[in-house]
C-alpha cells in the first residue's frame, strides 16, 4: 500500500471520548498515524448542518470488503440520528471496477440497492460470476428482480457518470488506496489494516465520530 501523508500528532485518552468495547480491550484511545489518519487537507462533506458524514469507501470484488458488509450492517444500525452514512464504490483501475461502479450507483438510483446489493457480493464471491461485462450483468439484474434494460440505461446515463466523477473525487480526496476504509466528516480516515482489523475499524470510526461532533 501508498504510504498517506498524515499529521504526527497523537490522540489522547484525556479527551473524554467514549470508544466501543474492541477499541477498549486493546488499551485506550486510538493513536494518531497509528490507527487512524487525520487528513493534511479537508474534504468538502455533503451532509447537512448538524450531520456528521461517515463513507464507506469499497470494491464489490474485494474479498475483504464482503466479509466485513455484515458486521458493517450491524453497527449501521446502531449509529445515531446526528450520522449520515454512504457508500462509495472505488476504482483503482478501468474495470472490473467501474462496472462494480456502475452496479452500486445504478441500484441506488433505481432504488433497489437494500434488496440486491448483498446479492452481488454473494453473487461475485460465492458464485464466482465476474460481473464485469454489461451483458453479464444485465442478464444477472433480470434473474433477480431487476429490470435488466432499465438498469443498462440507468448505468450509461449522463446522471450515473456525474456519481462516477465524484466518486473519483472523494477517493482521491481521501487518499484511499486500499478497501474496506472509512472516512470521518472529511476530516479523518481508518481501516481495517490501521485498526488491525476489520471490526476495529468500526470502533475506531465511533471514536472519530465523537472527535468530530465535538469538533476536537
Amino acid at each position: 500500500m501508498k504510504r498517506r501523508d498524515f499529521s504526527a500528532s497523537l490522540a489522547t485518552a484525556g479527551l473524554g471520548l467514549a470508544l466501543g468495547p474492541a477499541a477498549r480491550a486493546q488499551g485506550g484511545a486510538p493513536v494518531e498515524g497509528t490507527h487512524y489518519v487525520k487528513l493534511a487537507q479537508p474534504v468538502a462533506v455533503s451532509a447537512g448542518p448538524g450531520k456528521i458524514e461517515v463513507i464507506e469507501f469499497f470494491w464489490y470484488g474485494c474479498p475483504h470488503c464482503n466479509a466485513f458488509e455484515p458486521m458493517l450492517e450491524a453497527w449501521i444500525k446502531r449509529l445515531p440520528a446526528d450520522v449520515a452514512f454512504k457508500r462509495v464504490p472505488v476504482a483503482f483501475r478501468d474495470e472490473p471496477f467501474t462496472m462494480h461502479q456502475r452496479i452500486y450507483y445504478a441500484l441506488e438510483a433505481m432504488g433497489q440497492l437494500d434488496a440486491v446489493h448483498r446479492k452481488v457480493f454473494f453473487a461475485i464471491h460465492n458464485e464466482r460470476q465476474r460481473l464485469d461485462k454489461p451483458a453479464d450483468v444485465a442478464a444477472w439484474m433480470s434473474k433477480n428482480g431487476v429490470d435488466g434494460a432499465k438498469f443498462t440505461e440507468v448505468a450509461n446515463s449522463f446522471a450515473l457518470q456525474a456519481k462516477l466523477r465524484q466518486a473519483k473525487q472523494l477517493t482521491d480526496a481521501y487518499r484511499i488506496d486500499g478497501v474496506p476504509a472509512m472516512g470521518i466528516h472529511g476530516r479523518f480516515y481508518t481501516s481495517g489494516s490501521l485498526a488491525g482489523n476489520n471490526e476495529r475499524s468500526l470502533a475506531v470510526t465511533d471514536y472519530l465520530i465523537a472527535r468530530a461532533r465535538k469538533n476536537a
